[in-house]
């Protein structure tokens, strides 16, 4: 390794992977199925596949991405941009949710295509330069890893980045995975200002081998992420996968849903009791 690299071989360790078989993907097919891009409220806009959300929200210096989807996703999200009358060029900032192949899979080429900063979590930033699936991550052995992201830069807990008139706040919410990371901001339309948030997967999912029960802090990670989307200040509730915060069923209607953070952490608590007691068995 470059002595100019900041990863260090040591450093790098918890995230290589022994070589092994491609787990298979059963849901990447629906996952990736053509979603015609969708305005969402002010400056903000759905422009990922119907199984898996990516979010632009757009000003005049430049634009911000969240979530890449899968890796053959990235045309599909390229071209939504495009039809909306956006350039993919005038990305400025890629952000992330979590790690995982249906969500950073796509960034790799969504980088090249604009030429983008990619910012994510002290957890993630590393998975996501190797593109190796991290032994401590909970699913470890049945997901996929990634192309390995070029330029990617590590964010801190409630840090703020800025293009344009966008300011777009990070927060470190784990759990799903170590690494774990919500996104909020404010969107205008004509005079009314609400406050979006991005909210990442809190549910407890893992490979059979993993359980949250034996680890210590997984259960307090899960719980520092329920007790700050339970607290935002959350207007529209978007998340990772559409279906999580019923998208679908409010696309047409009104997206604006006061207490949908709140029932989107409800759900993510009786996930989590569900998976520990059927460790417990």
């Amino acid at each position: 390794m470059p002595n100019h690299s900041p990863w260090t071989l040591l450093s790098l360790l918890p995230f290589l992977a022994q070589a092994q078989p491609v787990p298979p993907c059963s849901n990447c097919a629906v996952w990736n199925t053509r979603q015609e891009p969708l305005h969402l409220y002010g400056n903000t806009y759905y422009v990922g596949t119907h199984g898996l959300s990516s979010i632009l929200i757009t000003s005049k210096a430049g634009h911000v991405l969240i979530d890449g989807a899968l890796p053959e996703s990235a045309p599909l999200i390229a071209a939504n941009i495009r039809t909306l009358g956006f350039r993919i060029e005038d990305v400025k900032l890629i952000a992330n949710s979590h790690a995982h192949f249906d969500h950073a899979g796509g960034i790799a080429a969504l980088q090249r295509l604009s030429g983008a900063r990619v910012v994510a979590s002290p957890w993630s930033a590393p998975v996501m330069k190797t593109g190796a699936v991290a032994r401590d991550d909970p699913q470890f052995g049945i997901i996929r890893p990634i192309a390995p992201i070029a330029r990617v830069e590590v964010l801190h807990d409630a840090e703020d980045f800025q293009v344009g008139d966008i300011v777009m706040t990070a927060h470190l919410t784990p759990g799903h995975t170590p690494g774990g990371t919500s996104w909020t901001w404010t969107s205008c339309q004509a005079s009314r200002c609400l406050h979006m948030v991005y909210a990442d997967s809190i549910t407890a999912v893992s490979a059979p081998q993993y359980k949250f029960g034996l680890h210590p802090g997984a259960a307090a990670a899960f719980e520092k992420s329920f007790a700050f989307l339970d607290s935002v200040a959350c207007d529209i509730l978007l998340t990772p996968h559409p279906d999580a915060s019923g998208l679908w069923d409010r696309v047409g209607g009104s997206l604006v849903d006061p207490g949908a953070c709140r029932g989107y952490v409800a759900n993510g608590r009786e996930s989590l009791k569900r998976t520990l007691a059927s460790e417990t068995k």
